[in-house]
């Protein structure tokens, strides 16, 4: 039988990356860098879509590509790449600030154009957007990543009733996953009186790790979830 295919945005290292290898077994990837030096690892069998998600031309031909080469056969997006500068507002650059809002929501509501339009022929599909525990409780000196994290929970919800609204298949699901404090290169600058902080709030008493995700992600694109959408499910311990 072949394999659904699943594009999985920001797939080079961290989080992403172990998103690939945990899906790879039961799926074909669609990878996606800002270019493949960036690229860790090669997951054998995959596809790799290159774009930086800073420029807006890039995009455009990144989801003009996407819908071209797999507009057949796409099964589901996961919209994970992100970025983060954290610095309080008042000190932040424009160029940074235009990098947040360009690759954490821009690209994946051009993305998520693209697979809509995909899976509105198709009668079926599931679109996955990473977001973040910050996106809800506001994080000191993240105000821009967070603004862009709670877009993107927002455009889920929206994305999901529109779904219902411009068919009676209902087999198109939207949803966001909302990870906490999980160990990864973004988190790995944190200075350990930080995380200590952020260690005290969480019930789990012990951050997360890039499997908890995977594994979620993994059982949030099966069948078995298929009653499961335009919601934001966290993954983060308990934090409080």
């Amino acid at each position: 039988m072949e394999k659904k295919k699943i594009l999985i945005t920001g797939a080079s290292k961290g989080l992403g990356l172990a998103i690939a290898k945990k899906l790879s077994v039961d799926y074909e990837l669609i990878l996606h860098a800002s270019k493949l030096e960036s690229f860790r690892e090669i997951i054998p069998g995959s596809h790799i879509l290159c774009a930086d998600f800073t420029d807006n031309e890039q995009v455009t031909g990144f989801c003009k590509q996407l819908k071209k080469e797999y507009g057949q056969s796409l099964y589901a997006v996961i919209n994970n790449a992100g970025l983060t500068y954290d610095k309080p507002l008042n000190f932040q650059p424009e160029r940074e600030i235009d990098a947040m809002l360009n690759v954490n929501l821009r690209a994946p509501i051009m993305i998520c154009k693209t697979a809509m339009k995909i899976f509105g022929l198709l009668n079926r599909g599931v679109i996955i957007n990473i977001s973040s525990v910050v996106g809800e409780s506001g994080n000191a000196f993240q105000s821009v990543y967070a603004a862009t994290k709670a877009g993107l929970t927002a455009l889920s919800r929206s994305l999901a009733q529109e779904a219902a609204a411009l068919s009676d298949n209902h087999s198109i699901r939207v949803l966001t996953v909302s990870p906490g404090f999980v160990e990864t290169d973004m988190t790995a600058g944190i200075p350990d009186k930080i995380k200590e902080k952020y260690l005290g709030m969480i019930p789990a008493k012990r951050f997360g790790n890039v499997e908890d995700v995977a594994e979620a992600i993994l059982f949030l694109l099966s069948d078995k979830a298929s009653y499961i959408n335009g919601t934001n499910i966290h993954i983060n311990g308990g934090l409080i």
